[in-house]
């Protein structure tokens, strides 16, 4: 399962990838709602965990342009 993760926190990145990808995931990181909508739109995501405090954009407000790229995938 191919998830992509949006989180601009470093460490908590870093934790949450590592213990998904022990359980058999891969995860892609970025820490943007501007890389995250370009990942989106290249990449078939399984499912999409997404920081609601990003640094260039509220979480909220990127989850219907998420949708729109990538309407098949859970966000």
């Amino acid at each position: 399962m191919r998830v992509l993760l949006v989180e601009d926190n470093a460490k908590l990145a870093a934790v949450i990838s590592d213990a998904m990808r022990a359980h058999g995931f891969t995860i892609d990181h970025v820490a943007k709602a501007r890389d995250a909508e370009e990942a989106a739109a290249t990449v078939d995501y399984d499912a999409i965990i997404l920081d609601l405090g990003l640094p260039d954009r509220d979480g909220l407000t990127l989850i219907e342009p998420l949708r729109k790229i990538a309407p098949s995938t859970p966000s």
